[in-house]
């Protein structure tokens, strides 16, 4: 259930090198928007050093009603396991270029309307995974996809461009890894494409992995894409974008509240768009309703 809450003392995590909108442009607004609402505020820049452990420490000093990431999904991310298991909620301003979980969300990609949610906004409560005590809050996956967000974490350009690029120059010579998977519900063993694990929907790039998942039931999917011959690769992609993958043959889900994957071939990895090593034994567990987010109200969706 959403409340609508007041907001009196806002902390904003800023990303000064995501996106290409002014940022002291930004700031300024920022700081209108909040003296016009008589808000007190705090800007924190990120640098890339050390950033979790000051937010830690800003939020263990002061009371905060609620903190805004300003940035990619690195920055949510980081900033949104600060945030799971405590009173408050996390807000986003998204600015990367993928921007998945604010898009699952319902949150305007605009950055003027993303800033209104400083004053007109509900809060509500989804769902956060942790994987081998790694909160997970939004999809994470093995297999092709992680190699291709490891590739491009690697590289110095950013976009979709970019991540496309690198995913044509890898399609084809991959060949499926095998994984063992055990959940509350079923299990499997074999080769697959790739495995996602997802608390939501879809990625950054609009490629929509788990059309029926919902952030705050209580549960996770884990998705598979199965091995396919090549040529099957335009028809898979474009369910992906259509919102119809669940009609592929080469596709199956599990529907679960707890699971362990052995990364059997110890392939590629990404948390939230971060590449990760985790080993060979991942176990998943399920937070419910452990994490507040900041929303639109209804009426601004329509």
């Amino acid at each position: 259930m959403a409340e609508q809450v007041k907001l009196k003392h806002l902390l904003f995590v800023l990303n000064p090198i995501a996106g290409d909108v002014d940022k002291e442009e930004l700031e300024g607004e920022i700081n209108d928007i909040c003296e016009q609402h008589h808000i007190r505020c705090c800007i924190y820049k990120t640098t890339g050093e050390n950033d979790a452990e000051a937010l830690k420490l800003r939020l263990q000093n002061n009371s905060f009603d609620a903190v805004f990431a300003i940035g990619g999904d690195g920055t949510v991310s980081m900033v949104a396991a600060q945030l799971i298991g405590t009173s408050i909620p996390l807000g986003i301003v998204p600015l990367g270029s993928g921007n998945g979980l604010s898009k699952d969300l319902g949150i305007p990609q605009d950055t003027e309307e993303a800033l209104q949610l400083i004053h007109r906004q509900v809060v509500r409560n989804i769902d956060t995974l942790s994987i081998n005590g790694i909160p997970s809050i939004h999809l994470s996956d093995l297999g092709f996809n992680a190699l291709v967000v490891t590739r491009f974490c690697e590289g110095d350009t950013r976009g979709p461009g970019s991540y496309a690029w690198i995913a044509m120059q890898e399609y084809l010579g991959y060949e499926p890894k095998r994984y063992r998977i055990e959940t509350d519900a079923e299990s499997f063993e074999g080769p697959a494409f790739m495995v996602t694990v997802a608390n939501a929907n879809a990625y950054g790039t609009n490629s929509n992995i788990n059309p029926n998942g919902i952030l705050n039931d209580g549960r996770f999917e884990i998705c598979l894409i199965e091995p396919f011959p090549k040529a099957a690769g335009i028809g898979i992609l474009y369910k992906l974008y259509t919102d119809s993958i669940d009609t592929s043959v080469y596709t199956r889900r599990f529907s679960c509240k707890a699971a362990t994957i052995y990364n059997l071939d110890q392939e590629f990895m990404h948390i939230d768009g971060e590449p990760v090593n985790l080993g060979q034994v991942l176990n998943i567990k399920m937070h419910a309703k452990s994490l507040k987010v900041i929303l639109p109200l209804a009426e601004d969706n329509m």
